[in-house]
Formats: C-alpha cells, structure tokens, sequence
C-alpha cells in the first residue's frame, strides 16, 4: 500500500512537473520571439523506470534522451509504443556504436571525428543514415568531452564528409553556474557558433537543432535561441545516482 502510494504520488508530480514546465517553455519561446512549438522538449530518462517514462509520455512528451546504451537497451522494449521518438546524450564508446545503431532516431553526443566515423561505417552496414549533433565544450572543461569553440567549424566540415552520417545541428553543456551573465553568454556564444556553422551551408549538413538548456537553466537557453532542451529532474524529480 506504502509503495502503491509512493508511486501514485510520484506519477501526480510528473504530470505537475510538465505543466509546470510547459508553461515556462511558452513564456520563453514568446519572449524570444517564437512560437511554443518551436522548441522541442527531451525528457532526459536516465536511471527512471519504464513506468514513469510511459508516464510522461502519456502526459505529452514526445522525445526521450537516454546517456546510457545498455540502460536505454534494457528498458526501450517495456515503453509504450507511441508517437514518441530517443536520441542517445551521452558520450557513447566506439565498441558501444553498433549496438545503438538504428535503435535511436539521432545521437546528439558526437564529440569526435573518430566517433563519427565509427557511427558512420556501422550505419552504412545496417543501410541507414544517422542524423547526429556535434557536441561542443563550450567552457573547455576538462570533465566533459566535445569539440572546441575554436576547432568547431572546422570538425563540422570534417563531420559531413562521412558517409553514413547526417549533421543536423550542436548540442552543448555549458559549465554550472549561479551567475545568470555567465549563463546567457555562455549559450549566445554557442548561438554564435551554431548561426556560423548554419551560414556556411556545408553540403551533407543541415544545421537545424540547438540543443542547449537543462533542468536548471532551459528558460535561458531558450531566450539565448535553443530549439531543443534536455530536462531530466524538473519531470522525474531528482536521481538517486
């Protein structure tokens, strides 16, 4: 009974959680200047139960992100068969590419040349295309992977010559911060980086997804020019591990 009501109260706080969070959604895409349904919102479900992602999905999301390959594997065959598609967010290992291949519909967390180049030949083996995110280091953080600011234009010429592959876009983590100037430049710089890789019209790319903002800081990204954001704890409450 205990636990029937601990999952009862839980499953009430995600679908409060996506109001909630809708609401600001609309609020920022207005106050930049665009419709609420230009941003795409990822329920970020890493270490959640099938239960309370088939949840939120009935509550409307829509895309899912997993960091994991062989968690997102153990759990994708008890989710809801639905109109909802995955991306894979985290860093992936090349020894991990073929098993995800085809099973997500992109993966936003290419941060290197070798990586593409893997997601690339295993793709063309299985007779897809992959569209894919290059991941940028917008702060230079040594604990998380992704091109440079600096190297980035060139490495997305690099991307979209690999056969097998589709670039559609950047996804970056900028650095945590309590200062919401940091926060705001830091996500205006990779805009500036994401409109000058888009004005390059590199052939086999197509730069249509800013995937930047999270669970505490999507309001600014959004206003900063984000289309895609990534929120795990303001849907599921916090993780465990």
């Amino acid at each position: 009974m205990k636990e029937k009501l601990s999952r009862d109260k839980r499953m009430s706080s995600i679908e409060e959680n996506i109001k909630y969070m809708n609401n600001n959604v609309a609020a920022a895409a207005l106050a930049s200047g665009r419709k609420p349904e230009d941003i795409q919102v990822m329920a970020v479900t890493k270490t959640v139960e099938p239960l309370y992602i088939n949840h939120a999905i009935s509550c409307g999301i829509k895309l899912i992100g997993e960091n994991r390959v062989q968690e997102y594997l153990g759990k994708v065959d008890s989710l809801v068969v639905g109109d909802w598609e995955a991306h894979l967010i985290g860093h992936l290992q090349t020894n991990k590419v073929r098993q995800i291949i085809g099973r997500v519909s992109m993966i936003q967390s290419v941060d290197s040349v070798k990586i593409a180049k893997e997601i690339g030949k295993r793709s063309i083996d299985a007779g897809i295309v992959t569209p894919v995110l290059m991941e940028v280091n917008v702060g230079s953080e040594l604990s998380k992977f992704g091109f440079s600011m600096d190297s980035a234009v060139e490495k997305a010429y690099e991307l979209a010559e690999i056969k097998g592959i589709k670039l559609h876009g950047i996804m970056s983590i900028p650095p945590i911060s309590d200062d919401e100037k940091l926060i705001r430049q830091n996500f205006s710089n990779i805009k500036g980086l994401f409109i000058d890789i888009y004005d390059k019209r590199i052939d086999n790319g197509s730069m249509i997804i800013l995937s930047m903002g999270m669970s505490g800081d999507y309001r600014q990204a959004i206003i900063e020019g984000s289309n895609l954001i990534r929120v795990g704890s303001a849907i599921f409450g916090m993780r465990e591990n």
